[in-house]
């Protein structure tokens, strides 16, 4: 399995000139590739230690040892442990050639790290949501995914209301309220120093999400970033006090309104290609928008027989919600390409199969851009991310392909309402990935793609989340 590991020690091979540094960074890339972390983390130890590299690298290099920890709390799973999980919750024991021939077709998610195979923390359930000949060997229905109950579905989406624009109707609003709290361990790091934290806020929207309200905060003094950035912040900062956890929390108000998009009604208006939103949201954005050759032929044999736009999107949202089923999904910043990982490993959360059509459109010339937040559905409350499509003469068009994914549900018309449409219960933080923050970031981020749960860091590094927790607590005015 690629990962971002690989692609850092590839930077600090082109920005390594002289010769006696390249075979340390060699050997560490070697022992990654061996899945000796132990080793390659020794490695970059002494690389660090020695003084002889500059401050980029040094900082790529503890990006690389950080990410090695990542790994380790994605694959922290014996073979025992997914055995007992099937056996307490499918009713049935797997023989080992089960086991192989799931690895083999990488349905069940492993990697050896340190002479040890290691599976995947959500590789069991993972396993009953992608392949079909083991759940077929279970009486118990499989694991849940990230769609909600139906009857949310239905409760959203039964009473449409026109609006003035040629095919787009508008959803009933939704008013919420929000505590949210991020609580940094206890000791995680010493007493008296500073720990800085970014946490989620809503953007502003003329359309979907109004009425954002700062309504309180844990510290007096924080900053506000604007819209912007790519990823809306509230900055705030403390001190730790020995023994204790330090939380840090926010209240905000908003509203959100749904909006559905009839296709049939947006006429295939040719696009202005010289205009800087074309160029913009048709070109690669690296590493995880990329024109490969498996995106290319994958994404020609996809559409061959569509010659709009819309018809473009529809063959390629049919295709990814067909062929690819939801999966609890590994860390993001352990990935280096998600797109191609979708298509190799043949499953993917919301996120993961947002940027796999957003990836394909693009590279088919149709305008399209990454969103994400929360989904906010009473008892449904979880990290959510979708995408947006331009139709010239018409503007930006909700996608939601994850919630494509599933059954059918007694609305019209179906799960392609998430085509062309999104519902009322959202909290939209997000208007692109990998961006900036206000006021910067000094070290790498927790999540290198998304942001949703927040951000923290102290004076000597990023604190990853396993040194830290977050809590969204709703409550719904209507």
């Amino acid at each position: 399995m690629r990962t971002v590991l690989n692609l850092l020690i590839l930077l600090l091979l082109a920005g390594c000139a002289a010769p006696k540094q390249q075979d340390p960074v060699k050997e560490i890339n070697k022992e990654i590739a061996a899945g000796n972390f132990t080793r390659a983390a020794e490695l970059v130890d002494s690389l660090v230690a020695g003084g002889q590299i500059g401050e980029l690298q040094q900082r790529n290099l503890l990006f690389i040892r950080d990410s090695l920890h990542r790994v380790k709390l994605d694959f922290n799973k014996t073979k025992e442990e997914i055995v007992e999980w099937i056996e307490n919750n499918r009713l049935f024991t797997p023989s080992d050639s089960l086991i192989d021939r799931w690895e083999l077709s990488k349905a069940l998610e492993c990697r050896v790290i340190d002479g040890e195979k290691r599976y995947f923390r959500n590789a069991a359930p993972n396993l009953f949501r992608v392949d079909a000949s083991a759940r077929e060997l279970s009486p118990v229905s499989p694991p849940s995914s990230d769609v909600p109950r139906d009857a949310l579905l239905i409760g959203a989406f039964n009473h449409k209301i026109s609006s003035d624009t040629k095919g787009k109707y508008l959803l009933p609003e939704k008013k919420m309220k929000a505590r949210y709290t991020l609580t940094v361990n206890a000791d995680a790091v010493p007493e008296g120093e500073l720990l800085k934290v970014w946490l989620p806020f809503p953007r502003k929207d003329i359309d979907r999400q109004t009425n954002v309200e700062l309504l309180a905060t844990s510290q007096p003094d924080y900053i506000l970033s604007d819209d912007k950035m790519a990823h809306t912040s509230l900055y705030m900062e403390q001190k730790a006090v020995a023994g204790e956890p330090t939380v840090f929390w926010i209240d905000f108000q908003f509203t959100s309104r749904g909006e559905w998009f009839d296709l049939s009604e947006i006429a295939p208006t040719p696009y202005d290609k010289s205009s800087a939103l074309f160029r913009t949201y048709t070109a690669e954005q690296k590493p995880h928008i990329g024109f490969s050759p498996t995106i290319q032929a994958l994404t020609d044999s996809i559409t061959r027989n569509a010659e709009t736009p819309v018809e473009i999107l529809q063959a390629a949202y049919r295709y990814i919600a067909s062929n690819y089923p939801w999966a609890s999904a590994l860390e993001y910043s352990t990935i280096a390409n998600i797109p191609e990982y979708v298509i190799e490993n043949r499953k993917g959360d919301c996120g993961q199969v947002a940027l796999l059509l957003i990836t394909m459109l693009r590279y088919k010339g149709v305008p399209a851009r990454w969103q994400s937040g929360w989904m906010t559905h009473p008892g449904e409350v979880n990290l959510h991310d979708w995408a947006e499509v331009y139709f010239e003469g018409t503007g930006w068009v909700p996608v939601d392909i994850s919630f494509g994914r599933g059954p059918e549900v007694p609305i019209q018309p179906g799960r392609e309402f998430f085509m062309s449409g999104i519902d009322s219960y959202r909290l939209y933080i997000n208007s692109g990935f990998s961006g900036e923050f206000y006021p910067p970031k000094k070290y790498p981020r927790s999540e290198t793609v998304d942001f949703q749960r927040g951000e923290v860091e102290s004076g000597p590094w990023n604190l990853y989340f396993d040194q830290w927790r977050y809590r969204m607590e709703l409550t719904y005015n209507n």
